[in-house]
């Protein structure tokens, strides 16, 4: 598994991703709001198996 999450676009994934999970403990939301599990797990893990397979890739080339 390489890394293809990186800077803002790993920010925002964990940030909407709790967003959305506490949204949904609350009732604000429903059980829609469990979506949230996916954004907050390929932030944390660096890795996005649909950018995978679309070639897209955030994080900053090493040297």
């Amino acid at each position: 598994m390489t890394s293809n999450v990186g800077g803002i676009d790993k920010i925002a994934r964990i940030v909407v991703g709790a967003v959305l999970i506490l949204l949904a403990l609350t009732g604000t939301i429903g059980v829609w709001g469990w979506i949230g599990v996916l954004p907050l797990a390929t932030g944390l893990f660096n890795f996005c198996p649909a950018w995978k397979l679309l070639g897209v890739n955030t994080r900053k080339p090493t040297r």
